[in-house]
């Protein structure tokens, strides 16, 4: 292949550079393309074939299925590793030695304290405001009380930064489903592992001392690691967006659940809980709604179903599927809901229909089913993929900090009116 692509436009052609990943992905370098052609640009609606950065962060093959963090892959991760390694190898680009294991998670606890006037805005919430709001809120009220920006130069700055949001997310993550619940906000311990500690202050009942489950544990850890990062999502083209103008890391992080927060994205198993509730009050005939999702003339549409990146399987849903069933073996839940699950899955692996066109559950289906069976409330979904793709968003915020990207500045192509007269108001 040659290292240039060629560019005709009228009578003129142009030459540009090609990119090549380590993954021998290519890409055509035109970040001189307006200057060099006096103003012609290209125009990419959603950016699905534009690459806004080069990242070593995480590599995604959605034709062969294939998802690696660092180079490490994901079925290995989600077998061998807890969510804490997978963290810090995402931020900090190798897996850790037991030593800085043990050095993150001990610098993480020591952090953990939220600054108790957080409370008094968590208060000031009703009951009904979504928790994704509020979450993004309370990520943002963190840089009141840390004023200091980052310098992004000193690894000590940025490691204490990284530092205080994992110890202090969690927290949040909590206090939030407790508001909605009504329960009231605690802590975790400082003898207890990151993913443990926050089982303990979502679920810890005040007259009671919280038993974990290790199976609960287990499957908790897996959905973190397989939420942790994804490439240049929405959320996370977002974090690097906002961070490109020297954003803090908080409020970049802020911006991300927001972005999160859309049915399309993060929502997605929220989504698929509200639909499973619909079929239940519509009878819960599965058959039914299969033979619906197939009627092009049809407006329901399947959710939990398929990818718009993996068009094959997303590796992501094969290993939750089984954590998924582990769980509901141990809690034993018997829920309507859950049967209507279990039935549409069923069909869709045996249907012709969903099998050639590889409409597979995906990761959003197991997650709300297993988020359903350990009683987390529906709105409380999109939290949770929050808490674990928090690792991904701090590490591509650094690596888009530390390779001095230039401030995001999209161009557009212009579609109104042309230049026209003022009118007085008596005239319009």
């Amino acid at each position: 292949m040659s290292d240039i692509a060629k560019l005709q436009i009228g009578e003129d052609s142009y030459e540009f550079p090609l990119v090549k990943g380590t993954e021998n992905e290519v890409a055509i370098d035109i970040k001189s393309l307006r200057g060099a052609t006096n103003g012609v640009i290209t125009i990419d609606p959603g950016y699905k074939n534009t690459g806004s950065c080069e990242s070593a962060i995480t590599f995604l093959d959605g034709e062969k299925g294939i998802l690696r963090y660092r180079g490490y892959a994901i079925e290995e991760l989600a077998e061998k590793a807890d969510f804490l390694e997978v963290a810090y190898a995402l931020i900090f680009g190798d897996l850790p030695t037991t030593e800085q294991l043990e050095k993150f998670h001990t610098d993480i606890k020591s952090k953990s304290v939220v600054d108790d006037d957080i409370k008094k805005i968590l208060d000031a919430f009703p009951k009904t405001a979504h928790p994704m709001g509020i979450l993004s809120s309370l990520t943002s009220a963190l840089t009141a009380f840390n004023p200091t920006s980052v310098n992004v130069d000193s690894e000590e700055e940025m490691y204490n930064a990284i530092v205080k949001i994992m110890a202090k997310f969690p927290v949040l993550v909590a206090w939030t489903m407790r508001k909605q619940k009504g329960l009231p906000l605690n802590y975790g311990s400082k003898s207890l592992g990151y993913v443990e500690n926050i089982m303990k202050m979502m679920f810890e009942e005040p007259n009671e001392d919280y038993v974990m489950n290790p199976i609960i544990k287990d499957a908790l850890d897996k959905l973190f690691i397989l939420h942790a990062d994804h490439e240049q999502n929405c959320s996370t083209s977002t974090v690097r967006i906002v961070g490109s103008s020297h954003a803090g890391l908080f409020a970049s992080l802020s911006a991300g659940i927001s972005a999160l927060w859309g049915p399309l994205h993060g929502g997605a198993n929220q989504a698929v809980l509200e639909m499973l509730e619909a079929i239940k009050e519509d009878g819960g005939d599965t058959k039914k709604y299969m033979a619906k999702a197939k009627d092009k003339s049809d407006p329901f549409r399947l959710m939990g179903f398929g990818h718009r990146v993996y068009k094959n399987f997303d590796p992501r849903a094969k290993i939750i599927k089984k954590a998924a069933d582990e769980v509901l073996a141990s809690l034993g839940v018997e829920d309507p809901i859950l049967e209507i699950a279990k039935g549409l899955e069923k069909e869709a692996l045996s249907d012709p229909y969903f099998v050639d066109r590889k409409l597979y559950p995906n990761v959003d289906f197991y997650s709300g089913i297993i988020y359903r069976a350990m009683d987390i409330p529906v709105e409380m979904f999109t939290v949770m993929f929050a808490m674990g793709r928090l690792p991904g968003w701090i590490a591509q915020w650094k690596e888009m900090r530390l390779n001095k990207e230039p401030i995001g500045r999209p161009r557009q192509i212009y579609t109104g009116e042309n230049v026209r007269d003022f009118k007085s108001i008596d005239n319009r």
